[in-house]
């Protein structure tokens, strides 16, 4: 007997390619298991301070990842964050807009409350739904609004310079 050139024959193909069926099918079901397990997707993408984001949020009905994704763009999730025009924590607020939006929530303001994080989003969130309703729910223009200012996004639309 030749080791040289082995051949299976029909069974040995049919039977090999079942239980390559068997196999992709078995792994189709585990990742459709961990996809739907909330843990898998806290494990594959953590976000810090995920309690706090959810429940300001909710406060003022906007969706928890597109707050999560905003303090992603804007600070990383790192709260001491100081950007070089001088806004800061996770949201990335102005002073100036955090002690507007602190005045209009009846709440103390100091420059330094910016940095805590709860203190942050309780601020930044509101900030983020007051900017969607004043741009009737356009969620590109209230984003361009929160990074840019609000002024400069309605002074575009006014100009017709941004279709928004």
């Amino acid at each position: 007997m030749s080791l040289g050139k082995w051949r299976l024959t029909r069974g040995h193909r049919r039977k090999g390619r079942a239980v390559g069926r068997w196999w992709a099918g078995a792994i189709v079901l585990v990742l459709l298991i961990l996809f739907s397990l909330p843990s898998f997707w806290r494990w594959v993408a953590p976000f810090p301070y995920r309690e706090s984001i959810c429940a300001q949020a909710e406060r003022v009905g906007l969706d928890p990842c597109l707050v999560a994704a905003v303090i992603r763009v804007e600070s990383g999730f790192v709260p001491g964050a100081e950007s070089p025009q001088g806004a800061r924590g996770l949201m990335q607020l102005m002073p100036e807009t955090g002690r507007w939006v602190a005045a209009r929530l009846g709440m103390a303001f100091d420059p330094a409350y910016l940095f805590d994080p709860h203190y942050n989003l309780r601020l930044g969130t509101w900030y983020l739904a007051h900017l969607l309703q004043e741009f009737d729910g356009n969620l590109v223009a209230a984003l361009a609004a929160y990074n840019g200012g609000w002024g400069h996004v309605h002074e575009w639309l006014k100009q017709h310079q941004w279709s928004g």
